[in-house]
């Protein structure tokens, strides 16, 4: 389990700039740990002041921002009782108490974007404020390494457009890749979305994205922020550069449970509202937005403090996940999805050559 969450926090990671530690290197939907291909950073030991120290202000800012004040205070008390019960006095390397505050804190919620982070490198002071330009910059650098989150566009048979997202990096990054894709794929019959891969990202990217998928401005979400008191609507844009592909095509969306948080935001609202078929595997169960804090010079957690709630079910998918409509394997999904989008495309197809294509590339697929 743990070495599923680093993985998954390695991918919310390239999304949002691992290599910076101010505020715009953690997405809002996930923290960042290291990436997947670089060296372990150098540990370090903790004693009982600083094991306090940390614990104290995890509670501070479970108290102050966390998402369910109920759950907040229950965390608290625990974790209050096992430093005093001396649960963590065994724990002397850096990496592996925050691991420890990681499992505490989501055995006790489930939550599992609810995350403590170890940093070698000292943290500054506002490292939970705006970013300097030099860091801005730096995090666009490394988010375009990975494209965006934009993997793969193709044309696969049969006229049906293949996105592969990996994430949804910031919007200055996305906007103009989604535009080409959209571009490109204008004039196929079907579109498959990809999200097998995809880790989670940038809400705005999310919104931007979905954007070019209907016609007019539709209510995909809204958002409770537990810190600020206040519910944030959120609907697609009704215009946006380049050509929408509209809602007059079907979509198909592929998830695995891999699949997590500002992804699966995006999988739950197309799915709820009818725009797209998921097909493959309940997807991971992480919905809570919220933000880094800085608990001493090594230590950060990220706090869920926000609450997505979908127009249509009233709720969200944190802890069960985006269930699929066409359940499948993560590895199958492609190739189900490309025999639903032909069947379809099969039923409206007037000339006798393309539906022998049809046919036969359905056969080849099944």
């Amino acid at each position: 389990m743990k070495t599923k969450r680093k993985i998954r926090t390695a991918r919310i990671a390239m999304a949002a700039g691992a290599g910076v530690l101010g505020a715009t290197a953690f997405a809002l939907f996930g923290m960042p740990s290291h990436g997947p291909s670089e060296p372990p950073q150098k540990d370090m030991t903790v004693d009982k002041a600083i094991r306090s120290e940390v614990i104290d202000g995890v509670i501070a800012n479970l108290d102050r921002a966390y998402v369910f004040p109920d759950k907040a205070a229950v965390m608290g008390r625990n974790l209050r009782a096992e430093l005093q019960h001396g649960d963590f006095d065994a724990v002397t390397s850096a990496d592996k108490f925050a691991d420890a505050l990681t499992d505490a804190l989501q055995r006790d919620s489930h939550d599992k974007h609810l995350e403590v982070r170890y940093f070698a490198d000292s943290i500054p002071l506002k490292s939970d404020q705006n970013d300097s330009p030099v860091d801005k910059a730096a995090e666009l650098s490394e988010q375009s390494r990975f494209n965006f989150g934009f993997s793969g566009v193709d044309r696969l048979q049969g006229d049906i457009g293949y996105i592969d997202l990996h994430q949804f990096g910031r919007p200055q990054g996305v906007a103009p890749k989604t535009m080409a894709a959209m571009t490109l794929l204008a004039d196929t019959k079907a579109l498959i979305i990809d999200l097998r891969h995809c880790g989670g990202g940038d809400p705005e990217s999310v919104m931007l994205f979905a954007s070019y998928l209907y016609d007019k401005p539709t209510h995909l979400n809204d958002v409770y922020w537990r810190d600020e008191n206040r519910t944030e609507r959120r609907w697609t844009q009704a215009s946006v550069p380049g050509t929408k592909y509209g809602e007059q095509r079907k979509i198909y969306l592929l998830t695995s449970s891999d699949t997590f948080s500002g992804c699966e935001d995006f999988a739950y609202a197309l799915k709820n509202n009818q725009r797209a078929t998921v097909i493959g595997e309940t997807t991971g169960g992480g919905a809570h937005a919220g933000g880094p804090h800085r608990l001493d010079a090594h230590f950060m957690m990220f706090v869920p403090s926000g609450r997505p709630i979908n127009p249509v079910t009233h709720s969200d998918w944190e802890g069960v996940g985006v269930a699929p409509d066409i359940k499948t394997s993560a590895k199958t999904a492609l190739d189900v999805a490309q025999v639903a989008a032909l069947k379809q495309l099969l039923t409206t197809e007037k000339d006798p050559v393309w539906q022998e294509k049809l046919k036969s590339r359905i056969l080849e697929l099944e």
